[in-house]
């Protein structure tokens, strides 16, 4: 298992994403995005309804504590692919009450909701770090506890192990996984390469590398999570968004040119055809 924790601004725009998935430029592909993300909630904690109505309530109770600019708690975990199909929704719904504990905010809201819109599952959680009494559950060390926490379940459960975070193994164990993540990286690389090659916008090389199983971070910047919920900024690898946009200006450019230099070897062989008939008809120039 493998877990991730970001906090944010909006609990509309989070479980907008987790529910209907990226905005799509006509109805037909937002249904088509919302099949293929296959969300569900299944637990919910001290809230309920659907998507409008659990919104609503998580603002409510934010507002207890307005000094806190980012409410929104977002845990994602994956699992391997060898433990596909192997817990039960309940099952699934008793680890996200456990992250719950595990974080300390097991009396505040939250939603557990289950993916299927890759080639293994995903399990989110989506919680309100401020609580009914005003305070606010910490999300110091988060990325050290997410470690612990997806050692715990893989034990408790029965799940394929997977290495902690780099930061936390021994020196050998930190080596092995250097070379893994390089792997990793690489195969970003060359499928970001292939991606703007093909490309003549920003907007096409992010629906290409979703088509390849990456989820796509913009603004700013911009970052590609895989399949394995492995993280990194295109600037790891040499595609930093500024990258892109040069890349690609450079692709129009070059592609100008070359029409140029095609349409004028058109029209010199057009021009030799010209002289070469007239020549044959006796006209002299």
């Amino acid at each position: 298992m493998i877990g991730k924790i970001t906090t944010g601004k909006s609990f509309r725009g989070c479980l907008s994403y987790l529910h209907e998935g990226r905005l799509q430029e006509s109805e037909e592909l937002q249904l088509e995005e919302m099949e293929r993300k296959q969300a569900e909630v299944i637990h919910y904690n001290l809230c309920f309804g659907n998507k409008k109505q659990v919104v609503k309530q998580l603002i409510e109770v934010s507002k207890l504590n307005p000094k806190v600019s980012k409410p929104v708690f977002h845990a994602s975990l994956s699992f391997a692919h060898a433990d596909s199909d192997l817990l039960n929704k309940q099952q699934k719904a008793d680890i996200g009450a456990s992250l719950a504990e595990k974080f300390g905010f097991e009396q505040n809201q939250y939603v557990v909701i289950t993916h299927a819109d890759t080639e293994h599952e995903h399990l989110h959680i989506v919680a309100n770090r401020i609580g009914y009494d005003g305070k606010t559950a910490s999300d110091s060390n988060s990325y050290k506890r997410m470690a612990e926490f997806c050692r715990e379940m893989e034990k408790v459960y029965g799940l394929q192990k997977v290495l902690s975070p780099n930061r936390f193994l021994a020196k050998e164990q930190r080596i092995a996984l250097g070379k893994r993540v390089d792997t990793r990286k690489e195969l970003l690389k060359e499928t970001l390469e292939w991606a703007v090659s093909k490309s003549t916008s920003v907007k096409q090389v992010c629906k290409r590398m979703e088509k390849q199983g990456y989820e796509v971070e913009l603004g700013r910047g911009i970052a590609f999570t895989d399949r394995d919920m492995v993280r990194f900024k295109g600037s790891q690898v040499g595609f930093s968004l500024a990258d892109i946009q040069k890349k690609l200006v450079q692709q129009e450019q070059m592609r100008i040119r070359q029409e140029q230099k095609e349409l004028k070897l058109q029209q010199e062989l057009l021009q030799q055809k010209t002289i070469k008939r007239d020549r044959s008809q006796g006209i002299s120039f």
